[in-house]
Parts: structure tokens; sequence; C-alpha cells
């Protein structure tokens, strides 16, 4: 394990403005261990806790602190063995004060190393001036005590998930507001289908325009019902459309995708991707033009989870003037629309806002059975809480697949079974990879969190990027399993 280097401080070490660990960490150690004799007093406990996550956080570290407890001589100080364990500042374990005891948890080393390499201050010390001494253990399989959140993108509680939604609403809407302003634009021309995401960019746009002092009806709603559209989206998208003070237009489009297959020669009865595609690329014409008419801005509805999977129409639903979700992972895009709904204080939009959020995700691009939706996304691509997960740890932490594999079975265990899960993640590594070209001319959009798909920021991948090696890696972790 050439990437376990294990370095110690003691005691007060950890209190000075450079301390050992300091040295250690650039020339490579990865775990600091901390032998402490700290005496309790009123509140301390609080200063050492910040302390020890400071120093794993500055140092993109481990940091393991046991400390002196009972047994002590106690002539003029108590010592309450209030061990820690933290890593890259989060505490993972901790003991109780006043009573002996250890606690265990699991440092992972590959999260570090990879925290450092994307971490532009971090800088290895240019020659090792410390002693090494090398050493062994034996590798085995390490049974997790840590929780692997099966959401990682989505805070559990629910006082962090709506100031992480309010937040994002915030860095969505000043993104919008900065484009607008710099194009002098006079409107915007937003796609509305009645789904999440067209939803959530709708909602966006109505704060943009409020915080720039415009009036609303300057937010242009297009629907634009064709051969897949239901009543139930079809009424959801007018009703919110006008609930928010935006101006609604219809622009049915089927005549025109008709007349397009009659020009190149497709039957209607075929339903391929030519037949779906149609449709997108459409729909994309018309928001165009209609914002070249209104001197406004097509802005982009696709989220982060649909640009990795690549689920979106070559110049179709895949191209805008400005991206708002397009750093907003689906799971989370169901949270901002919930957040909204609960907070606008509107109790006819909130109504319609939560029918929306119990509408199966659909491009709704197939016509529909007896008035349903026909055409179910995470039938045909998976679901996308196990896509939104393979994500996160391939692009946050470039885990490679067999680890992401072995993550995702603690974190939906009892959810989904192996299988399950190891089908999911080759087809979202296939996709993954293949659809790069998509994301290599992606429109602009704000970055919301700490991982987005951007090509001229966080994801410089070369479009004939491969997968095979990828893949590879997935099957030697499912042999091992077996």
């Amino acid at each position: 394990m050439d990437s376990l280097v294990v370095s110690a401080e003691v005691c007060e070490d950890m209190w000075s403005a450079v301390s050992p660990g300091c040295q250690a960490a650039s020339e490579g150690a990865t775990v600091i261990v901390n032998c402490s004799a700290s005496d309790e007093t009123v509140g301390k406990d609080e200063y050492r806790r910040s302390l020890v996550c400071g120093q794993s956080g500055r140092l993109i570290c481990g940091y393991i602190y046991a400390n002196a407890g009972e047994g002590e001589s106690t002539t003029d100080l108590v010592f309450a063995g209030h061990n820690l364990i933290a890593e890259n500042g989060v505490i993972l374990k901790e003991s109780g004060r006043f009573r002996n005891g250890a606690v265990y948890s699991e440092i992972d080393l590959k999260r570090l190393m990879s925290e450092r390499r994307r971490n532009t201050t971090f800088r290895p010390a240019a020659e090792h001036v410390l002693k090494r001494i090398p050493f062994e253990i034996g590798v085995e399989d390490t049974a997790l005590t840590r929780k692997i959140p099966s959401s990682p993108f989505v805070p559990d509680r629910e006082e962090d998930r709506a100031k992480r939604c309010e937040e994002i609403l915030m860095i969505q809407a000043m993104g919008l507001k900065k484009r607008i302003a710099h194009t002098h634009a006079k409107n915007v021309v937003v796609g509305i289908s009645g789904g999440l995401d067209s939803t959530l960019a709708l909602l966006v746009s109505a704060r943009a325009f409020d915080m720039l002092g415009m009036d609303r009806k300057g937010i242009t709603a297009v629907t634009m019902p064709c051969f897949g559209t239901t009543d139930r989206t079809y009424q959801n998208a007018c009703k919110m459309s006008v609930r928010l003070g935006a101006c609604l237009r219809e622009i049915p489009i089927a005549d025109s995708v008709r007349q397009h297959f009659k020009d190149i020669g497709h039957a209607m009865e075929d339903h391929s991707v030519t037949f779906e595609n149609a449709q997108a690329r459409e729909r994309t014409q018309v928001l165009m033009d209609v914002a070249n008419q209104n001197g406004g801005l097509v802005i982009g509805t696709g989220d982060m989870s649909e640009l990795a999977l690549g689920w979106a129409t070559y110049n179709g639903d895949h191209m805008s003037m400005y991206g708002v979700n397009a750093s907003v992972p689906k799971t989370l895009v169901r949270h901002l629309v919930h957040y909204y709904a609960d907070t606008c204080g509107d109790d006819k939009l909130k109504e319609i806002l939560y029918d929306v959020l119990d509408t199966p995700v659909s491009p709704e691009l197939l016509p529909p059975k007896d008035g349903k939706i026909a055409q179910k996304t995470e039938d045909l691509v998976g679901p996308y809480e196990l896509h939104d997960f393979f994500l996160y740890y391939l692009l946050r932490f470039g885990y490679e697949p067999g680890k992401i594999y072995r993550l995702a079975r603690y974190a939906f265990d009892g959810e989904y079974d192996d299988d399950t899960i190891y089908r999911w993640l080759e087809t979202f590594l296939r996709r993954f990879f293949s659809q790069q070209f998509k994301r290599s001319c992606l429109a602009d959009g704000a970055k919301v969190g700490t991982v987005a798909l951007s090509p001229r920021g966080d994801l410089r991948m070369p479009s004939d990027a491969c997968a095979a090696g990828w893949l590879r890696d997935l099957e030697r972790a499912r042999q091992r399993q077996i």
C-alpha cells in the first residue's frame, strides 16, 4: 500500500503554528497519529475537536488522535480519554469523554490522494528530509463501518437540505441574471414540458427576473405538444407558466415533424431513434427562432445526470444559449423543485409542482398508451439514484469502477442486488465514455457543486476516450467477488 504513509505528532505539536505534520504531509504522509496528554477543562473538547478537524483538512490527511484518560494522576489535572479519528476535515469517529475505550473507523487513502491532486495549493516537498522506515501490514477486504450515503449530492438532514437547495437556486439565478444583463436580453425562452427539468429551469428564470427587477412577462414559456405529450404534463406545464406570471405560448409541432418525415422519407410507423430525435430537434429550432423574434435567450433545461449519460439529442435539447441545470444532478433536481413548492407561499403553485414531482420522468417522444406515459427514462437507462452515485465517486474522487461497485453495494444494500448494481454501472461507464462528444460542445452554465461536466473546466476529456480499461477493472472486481 504505497499510499499508506504514517507520521506522528506529539500532544501540543497540533497546537503549533507550523506543526511537524505539515512537513510530513508535504513529504507524502497520508495519516498523522498523535499521542496526547491533553487535560480536560470546560469547553476544551470543542476546541480540541476543531483542531483535529482543521489539521486533517489543512493537510488533507487522516488524523488519529489518542488522548490520555482515566488512570492518569489527578493531582492537578483530569484526563478524559477524548479520542478522535478525522479525515480531510470530517470527524469519522469520536469517543465519549471520561471513560476509557477504543474507537475504530476506516480512512480512505485513495480519496485523500485524489483530493491532494485536485488541490492546487497542496504542493509536495521538492526534497525529502524526514527519515522513512518501511513497514508491512496484511492486505485484506475491510468491512466498512463508516456510512456510505446512497445520495451523495443530497444532504440527509432536512435543515441542511433546505439550506443547500436555497444556495443552489441562488447560484443558478445569479448565473442567469448575469448572462441576461451582459447580453442585454429582453426576454428568455424556456421550453416547458411539465417535467422536472423544465420546471426547475422556469423557476430559476422567474427568480432571475425578480432579481433584475424585470417583469416576468418577459419569460416566454413555450409548450410544444407532439406525439408523446400526455394531458397531465401538458396541463401542468400550462398551469405552472400562468401561475408564475410567464407569457405562455403553445406551438404544436406534430404537423412540422410529419412534414419533415415526408421530406426525408421516414415512415410514421417507424418509432426508431429518428422518430424521437426529430421531435427534439424541431423543438429546439422553434425555441431558437422564438428567442430571435423577441431578442431573448434560450434557457437550457437538461441536467447533469442526463449529460453524463448522453441522454440528450445532439443539437436538440442538448443545445441552448445558457444551461441553468447543467451541473445539477437529477436526484437534486427533485429536491430543488420540492423546496420551491414548500417555500413559494402559493398553494395553487405548490399543488401543481407536487403533481410534477409525482409524474414519471420521461422525454415523451413515443405515443402514449391509454393516455399514460409510454416511455419511462429509468426503465431505459437505469435508476438515476444509482447513476448519480456512480457519477459522484467517479468525478469527485476519481475512483476506479471496482471501488465504486464495492461502495455501491454497501450504500444500496437491501435496495438493489449486486447484479443490478453491476449491470447499471457497466451501462453508465459505456455511456459516459461514448457520449463525451456531446459534452465537448456544451453550452455555458453556472457550476453549483464540486462535480461538473464543463469541457472548459472540470472535465477536459477527449471525445474518443476509451472505456475498455474501466470496464476491465469492473469485471475484475466482479471476479474477485465471485
